[in-house]
């Protein structure tokens, strides 16, 4: 790419910045948590149809998704939403055709008055923009969106096919993804703008979600002696379950990328709920576990592991032994990825970041979830989850830095043009 090209390009992501950061505070301002993304799927339809994408819209298919190995389980709080996917054919296709990729789900935001910013106001203070999803990951999606319209306020268009999708389920399941690649998205490369720090994702963990049920025997307080306490076998189990915790962590330095992580596989009790009285030994106790795994392994042979591992437990404790506890899967069945170095689209986008930024390009290992994983290992295209500085994601008074957003948006920009090619408009 020519300097004058490059230069044009950055020029024009500056130049539409200011509607760039009004569309994401647009994004932001729709409570997307689970199952409510229709509005915004909705309205990410209408907006990629008037800029003159071709519109796919369609449902995920609960037997396809299941049937898979990398689909994880349909429950009552699935997201029934849309996917959509704009799609950008050239007058002549000359380049390598690319899938930009986001989410639009987002994580409840909690007690609303433990937040200093409004959750979906999309408040911007200094460098920040506030909200929930604001980093994760609607920053990207407005990224994705304003690194195409760059190229069109120059009069260019990629010269190959580009898909713009839009997805839900990433923060639970994975299968909006996983649904755009069993309907035959695919392309040569991908790119996700995920809150990634200005780096490239090296290798990223697999993520298993489970619920486990325990039984108790209810009597009143009085007589608890002779009642069984599910809420404090349920204690037990959770106690159980950090062992496996913790031998995974012992084992880190046999995958590579972890072997620094300080702890690479973190098991969260996410929800927890049981009995019916204050003044009843409780009869029943659920709780809720969200569970990281190392890239490689495949999820079904890790949660045998912890169902086993429950199981020996409870074998030795006198009352689970009667009542064992129940384990069902209720959600990510992902296996995680590596990014191999050296393809071209990396390279490509080192070139697009260090014209942006005016620094190398650097990597990160994440134990997250990312959707990037679908295309690396089903695909198994070159898949680069790359996007800006955010930070308070999930929790209270999340914010991306519109700085390392402008600059991600360039770099994206630049590695369109470059590995997409570029026509008249």
């Amino acid at each position: 790419m020519n300097a004058e090209l490059r230069d044009a390009i950055m020029r024009a992501v500056d130049e539409g910045f200011d509607e760039q950061i009004a569309y994401t505070r647009k994004l932001v301002s729709y409570p997307s948590q689970r199952g409510e993304e229709f509005a915004i799927q909705d309205f990410m339809y209408r907006d990629l149809a008037a800029r003159g994408f071709k519109m796919d819209r369609f449902d995920m298919d609960e037997a396809q998704l299941t049937a898979h190995e990398g689909g994880a389980p349909f429950s009552s709080d699935h997201s029934r939403a849309p996917i959509v996917v704009g799609i950008h054919h050239p007058k002549q296709e000359t380049g390598r055709s690319l899938i930009l990729q986001h989410h639009l789900d987002v994580v409840p935001v909690g007690p609303e008055d433990m937040w200093e910013q409004a959750p979906y106001g999309g408040a911007v203070v200094g460098d920040r923009m506030y909200g929930r999803g604001a980093g994760d990951m609607k920053a990207g999606a407005g990224a994705n969106v304003f690194a195409l319209e760059a190229l069109r306020r120059i009069g260019l268009q990629p010269a190959a096919t580009v898909y713009l999708q839009s997805v839900v389920e990433e923060e639970s399941t994975g299968n909006g993804a996983m649904q755009t690649f069993l309907r035959g998205y695919t392309a040569d490369a991908v790119l996700i703008p995920e809150p990634e720090d200005n780096k490239l994702v090296r290798t990223c963990g697999g993520v298993l979600w489970f619920e486990v049920e325990v039984r108790g025997i209810p009597v009143h307080v009085r007589e608890m002696g002779e009642g069984a306490n599910a809420i404090d076998a349920a204690i037990r189990v959770i106690g159980a379950l950090r062992e496996i915790e913790a031998k995974w962590n012992a084992e880190k330095h046999q995958h590579p990328g972890y072997e620094t992580e300080p702890k690479p596989i973190n098991m969260n009790i996410g929800i927890i709920e049981g009995g019916d009285w204050g003044s009843s030994v409780p009869a029943w106790c659920r709780f809720q576990v969200r569970v990281s795994i190392y890239p490689g392994q495949k999820a079904q042979d890790k949660l045998r592991e912890i169902t086993d591992h429950v199981a020996q437990f409870a074998r030795g404790d006198r009352f689970l032994a009667q009542n064992p506890p129940r384990v069902t899967q209720n959600g990510f069945n992902a296996e995680g990825y590596y990014l191999e170095p050296g393809s071209e689209a990396e390279a490509a986008l080192a070139r697009a970041h260090e014209n942006a930024f005016g620094a190398p390009l650097e990597t990160l290992t994440t134990p997250a979830y990312l959707d990037a994983r679908v295309y690396a290992l089903y695909n198994r295209v070159p898949t680069l989850c790359y996007g800006p500085v955010s930070r308070n994601i999930h929790g209270f008074d999340e914010y991306v830095s519109l700085e390392s957003l402008r600059s991600v948006t360039k770099a994206m920009a630049l590695f369109i043009a470059d590995w997409c090619g570029t026509e008249p408009v």
